[in-house]
């Protein structure tokens, strides 16, 4: 089939190459967001999806809404029999999809009908799902709510990051789509409506959104991290400032004891280790309260939360690079019962 590709971030490349490389079809263009400043020196620079389709020599539509006229008259000429998207960024009108012969068809990071939206793999990772997915549907104007192609499942390892979980979906997804593809083009497959029950919603996560809560429970603070990671980065504040907070692990049962002794071994004034003094106890890190931090020996740097312990592993301080929890710690030098807010 001739097909037009939208897509945008680097998570649509996988499906994008795969297409290029498919003998049975042909990709006759490329729809991608416009050139955006990026980077810290805010640079304009090319979608991903743009460069890998200026290299192999295919044409590049870039329009600032899809309903603009010039757009849809030359997606029009091209004449594509199908559409295939990837995290294209933009709502499509009811003009543009009526244009291609077999309409849209969008891989989504999810089981439908659960976690249409957005974020999907995000929201999947802060409810905690074992199992999530990808689906290739039909896309119709309503949001992801389209009869669905075809489905993979990939199960939710206990220390996946969005980006983690998002990167090993974009490539089995990229074989999904390429056989939805086949199918729609030798008539072999029929998209089946999406059930009314099991619906959910999977809005962007803004900055807002990743402020960690140290009261809730430690689990919860964990999903939150790994939800946030790479982007938009789950965050707290410390003297008043912006830290964001990578890697965390929360301290089972079993594991209080031995990191309540590593803490002692700091010799801190509440734990705080060779930064503190040696003034006062140590604090057990039972006692530890909600965003207090507790610095201990083998470089082990412990909050409290509503609900257990997490050790961090990487912190990145308002204006600095990502730098070790205890090389951040011994920097600042902790003061008993200081913590997060």
């Amino acid at each position: 089939m001739r097909v037009v590709f939208a897509g945008t971030p680097a998570v649509a490349l996988p499906s994008l190459r795969a297409l290029l490389d498919s003998s049975r079809h042909d990709v006759v263009a490329v729809v991608t967001r416009p050139d955006r400043p990026a980077g810290r020196g805010r640079k304009v620079a090319h979608s991903p999806v743009r460069t890998l389709a200026e290299e192999r020599g295919v044409e590049v539509l870039t329009p600032q809404k899809p309903r603009d006229p010039d757009f849809l008259a030359r997606l029009t000429e091209i004449a594509p029999d199908c559409c295939p998207v990837v995290a294209y960024g933009a709502l499509l009108p009811r003009a543009a999809l009526d244009i291609p012969r077999h309409g849209w068809v969008n891989l989504h990071f999810s089981l439908l009908p659960a976690w249409r939206g957005a974020a999907p793999v995000q929201r999947a990772l802060l409810a905690g799902d074992d199992v999530t997915g990808a689906s290739v549907f039909q896309i119709e104007e309503a949001l992801d709510s389209g009869p669905v192609y075809g489905t993979l499942t990939e199960p939710v390892g206990p220390h996946d990051t969005a980006g983690d979980l998002l990167a090993r979906l974009a490539d089995a997804g990229s074989q999904l789509l390429v056989a939805v593809l086949d199918g729609i083009a030798d008539g072999s497959l029929r998209a089946r409506p999406q059930p009314d029950e099991g619906v959910s919603i999977a809005p962007k996560l803004d900055v807002a959104d990743v402020r960690i809560d140290w009261s809730a429970p430690a689990y919860r603070v964990d999903r939150l991290v790994r939800a946030a990671a790479p982007a938009p980065g789950a965050w707290t504040t410390f003297r008043g400032h912006r830290i964001k907070i990578g890697p965390v692990r929360p301290v089972t049962v079993t594991e209080t004891t031995a990191v309540a002794a590593a803490v002692a071994a700091g010799k801190g004034d509440g734990g705080t280790g060779a930064a503190g003094g040696d003034s006062a106890a140590p604090l057990g890190v039972e006692d530890l309260a909600s965003g207090q931090i507790a610095v201990g020996g083998h470089g082990r740097i412990a909050v409290g939360t509503g609900g257990g312990v997490v050790l961090l592993d990487e912190v990145r301080p308002e204006g600095r690079p990502t730098m070790a929890a205890d090389a951040w710690a011994r920097g600042a030098r902790i003061a008993a019962g200081e913590r997060f807010t």
